[in-house]
């Protein structure tokens, strides 16, 4: 089974201006104000939402000599937990240098996050190997993915009473450089990634515990473009580009096999996310097709017989949008352009999906 690459990942090799972002780096705090997160310059910047939804900023939020890259993810605390990668100022004999993650945490809206503290890599001194998915479990607990040497994954997960626990080697190989980690209506932490095999599954069988690896699902995959959402029914559902450039489902939680959704719009990765739309649950889905242009499909969640039909929106960007939701369901849309800036937008109030003009922060 062939399961090719998407462009090369590795953020020591990226633009600051293109950064590589996983997960929810648009963030909606607990009174309901939004957080735009994007690291430039070696820190990550913050832009924060206020009255008449204008965005203020950027504040810097340190970091010290990121590499471009950022994983971002919430809990129902609504804290933002960040992830990033840096440099130890050290090296292997072959002269890779050696890379850490780093953590750092907003509690509120507009104020500053705590510091950022090393949680470290599981080879201990390792070069770049892939970069780290990330996740929020109900308990408020951060779950972290990387792959490893080996070619398998690694988590390292918060404890209850502070501090972290030691990285768990969680096997596999062959494993895709981008996993993504998702979290269930019950608040268990489940992680995808692909192989060589195909698509694989790691679940928690109670809160806190060392994720379980599934049978790989043989399908062809395209590395570097899955994404996963919750739907309604609590079950995580993945979206990803297989070998022919299709956006595909798998939700084995609900006995959903792979199965081809629509012809993607381009061969990069998707995003997701869930919204209200005339008032029913939805699945909304994008992709840069090869100007840039963000496409949107929708359709109703879990009802991926409907079909997924694309419209495109707003300037050509970097990368597909974060996407999320305000208090109303009404979906929120961040991405980055390709002068280093950022724009937003907003689900409209009327029926059907539209959108606002995009903004420049």
């Amino acid at each position: 089974m062939v399961n090719p690459p998407q462009a090369p990942a590795d953020p020591s090799q990226a633009s600051p201006r293109a950064p590589r972002m996983h997960g929810g780096w648009l963030a909606r705090g607990a009174e309901g104000r939004f957080s735009v997160y994007v690291p430039r310059d070696g820190e990550v910047l913050r832009w924060t939402e206020g009255p008449g939804r204008r965005f203020d900023g950027p504040d810097a939020l340190g970091g010290r000599d990121l590499l471009p890259f950022l994983a971002a993810a919430q809990g129902p605390d609504r804290y933002v937990h960040l992830i990033g990668l840096r440099h130890t100022g050290t090296a292997t004999e072959t002269g890779e240098p050696h890379v850490e993650l780093v953590h750092s945490v907003q509690f509120q809206t507009g104020r500053p996050n705590v510091e950022w503290k090393s949680i470290g890599h599981s080879n201990g001194t390792a070069e770049w190997f892939g970069n780290p998915a990330l996740a929020v479990d109900g308990q408020g607990r951060a779950h972290v993915f990387v792959r490893n040497r080996g070619g398998g994954v690694s988590a390292r997960v918060q404890k209850d009473a502070g501090g972290w626990h030691p990285w768990w080697d969680l096997k596999g190989g062959h494993t895709d450089r981008n996993p993504v980690a998702a979290v269930t209506g019950k608040g268990l932490v489940e992680l995808y990634i692909s192989t060589n095999r195909g698509l694989r599954r790691y679940v928690q069988h109670d809160p806190g515990a060392k994720p379980v690896a599934e049978a790989p699902v043989p399908t062809s995959v395209t590395q570097g473009t899955l994404t996963a959402v919750t739907g309604p029914s609590g079950h995580v559902t993945l979206y990803y580009l297989d070998g022919h450039g299709r956006v595909c489902v798998w939700s084995p939680g609900r006995g959903l096999a792979p199965t081809p959704l629509a012809q993607g719009v381009g061969e990069g990765p998707l995003t997701a996310t869930g919204c209200l739309i005339d008032g029913y649950e939805c699945t909304l889905v994008a992709q840069c097709d090869p100007t840039g242009v963000v496409s949107l499909g929708a359709f109703m969640a879990e009802r991926e017989d409907m079909g997924l039909y694309w419209s495109p929106s707003g300037p050509p960007v970097l990368g597909p949008p974060a996407m999320a939701t305000d208090r109303d369901g009404a979906a929120a849309l961040a991405a980055l352009t390709p002068d280093g800036g950022a724009v937003v937008t907003r689900q409209k109030a009327e029926q059907g999906l539209a959108l606002a003009p995009w903004t420049r922060l």
